[in-house]
């Protein structure tokens, strides 16, 4: 059954990761699922940890080239891509390490939040449908243009947020083209990706647990990049024909569905 749950997982990662429908918020659900069915994952951080180094491969492939670029003529972008990281950072260690984190984990793992979280991002793709992308291009943003979407990206930690589809409509909303929105979303998921990678390697370095099957890890780790790298180039295409929004109605009924599911569960 683990391959099965590993599989499902990757699958989840690899599109929620890429597509405005929130990765975090349909893995928590799905864990909550495989735990109600006594299907418990025993080694869910490092399955997390393996399923996003799945996805931040994927950027990498797809955005290889600009990634290059930034040693060149786009190196303006570094200083803008650092600043628009700040916030995450801050979230992420008082995620961590502040003097609530425990209550703050035990939110993020909610799926009941994600219930009601769902909803929000759908409310913040329709509102991306009111409002025409800008001409601008990334080396063009402001510090606090990159400082809002870094905003913007801390505020997906919550789970059923869309980290994807919160930072791409604010870099719409303060003028980027739809690309170039894009653009700064993936490579601003970059370092937070590695940071938070390199943190939970350190906690199973510090804490081992139970050896799960390298073949089954290896298996999730694929499946996430391949089921990433296609999610990507599906946003893209879809966000270039302006349907962002679509994914609107995927995240308001799923949302209605968890909050009746949890509710009736008494959570």
């Amino acid at each position: 059954m683990l391959w099965l749950q590993i599989l499902i997982l990757a699958v989840i990662q690899g599109v929620g990761e890429f597509l405005p429908i929130s990765s975090s918020g349909h893995l928590v659900v799905g864990i909550a699922l495989f735990e109600q069915f006594d299907r418990k994952i025993s080694e869910p951080l490092t399955v997390n940890v393996l399923l996003h180094v799945g996805t931040l491969l994927a950027i990498l492939v797809f955005y290889r080239r600009r990634i290059v670029r930034l040693l060149g003529r786009d190196r303006r972008m570094i200083p803008l891509l650092i600043v628009g990281t700040i916030p995450a950072v801050v979230v992420g260690l008082a995620v961590e390490m502040g003097p609530i984190a425990d209550t703050l984990k035990t939110y993020l793992e909610s799926a009941l939040v994600a219930g009601w979280m769902f909803p929000v991002t759908g409310l913040i793709l329709l509102w991306s449908a009111r409002h025409e992308p800008g001409e601008g291009t990334c080396r063009e943003l402001t510090y606090r243009s990159a400082l809002l979407i870094g905003v913007a990206q801390a505020f997906a930690v919550l789970p059923g947020i869309s980290r994807s589809g919160a930072t791409i409509v604010t870099g719409l909303r303060v003028g980027l083209r739809r690309d170039e929105a894009a653009t700064f979303s993936f490579l601003l998921a970059i370092p937070v990706i590695v940071a938070a990678g390199a943190y939970k390697s350190l906690l199973l370095l510090r804490e081992p647990t139970e050896t799960t099957s390298l073949g089954v890890l290896a298996v999730g780790l694929l499946v996430s990049f391949v089921v990433g790298l296609a999610a990507l180039r599906w946003l893209i295409r879809w966000l270039d024909q302006g349907k962002l929004h679509w994914f609107a109605w995927w995240v308001i009924p799923l949302g209605v569905a968890v909050l009746a599911w949890q509710m009736s569960s008494g959570v």
